[in-house]
C-alpha cells in the first residue's frame, strides 16, 4: 500500500507532467518573433514568461530539497529558454521520485509555484493566439500523460479541436 506521502508526491508528479504536456505543446511550433511578441506596453514578453516559469521550478526544486532559494533570470534565446523548461522539470521531476525527504508540504509547493506556471503555460498559449499562431485546443482528459514523462518528447494529443 503507498503511504499518503507517497500519494501526495506521485500527484505532483503527475502535474508536472501534465505542466510538460500542455507547456510542451504550446512551446512547439512558436513562430519567429513570438519569443518578443508583447500584447501591450505593461505586459511580459513569452520570453519573459517563460522565464519566469523556469525560475519558479528552480525554485520549487529547492524548496523541494529544503532550500527557499530562488532567482530572476534574464530571458534566454527562445529556444535556450525552452530548454531549459524541460530541465527544470527534470530536476524537480527526479527530486520528486528519488527517496530524498521534501523540504515543503507536496500541498504547498503546488500551491505556490506549481500552480503559478500551471497559469502562465495559460498566458503563453493565449499569446499564440493572439500573435495569430494558435495552439490547437484538446481534450486534456484524453491525452497520454504519465508522471516521469517532463522531457520534450511528449506523446501526440488523442483529441484536438479548433
Amino acid at each position: 500500500m503507498t503511504s499518503t506521502k507517497d500519494e501526495k508526491r506521485e500527484m505532483l508528479r503527475h502535474t508536472l507532467a501534465t505542466l510538460a504536456y500542455r507547456g510542451g505543446k504550446t512551446l512547439r511550433g512558436a513562430p519567429e518573433g513570438f519569443a518578443s511578441f508583447r500584447a501591450n506596453e505593461s505586459t511580459r514578453t513569452p520570453a519573459e514568461i517563460l522565464a519566469h516559469v523556469g525560475d519558479l521550478l528552480y525554485w520549487a526544486h529547492n524548496m523541494a530539497s529544503g532550500r527557499d532559494e530562488g532567482h530572476n533570470s534574464t530571458p534566454l534565446p527562445w529556444e535556450e529558454e525552452v530548454s531549459r523548461f524541460f530541465a527544470e522539470l527534470e530536476k524537480f521531476d527526479s527530486y520528486l521520485a528519488s527517496d530524498a525527504p521534501l523540504g515543503s508540504p507536496a500541498e504547498k509547493l503546488f500551491q505556490g509555484p506549481v500552480a503559478d506556471a500551471l497559469t502562465h503555460v495559460g498566458q503563453l498559449a493565449l499569446l499564440r493566439r493572439m500573435a495569430g499562431a494558435p495552439v490547437r485546443g484538446e481534450n486534456y482528459f484524453k491525452a497520454d500523460i504519465a508522471a516521469g514523462r517532463v522531457g520534450p518528447e511528449q506523446s501526440a494529443p488523442r483529441r484536438e479541436f479548433d
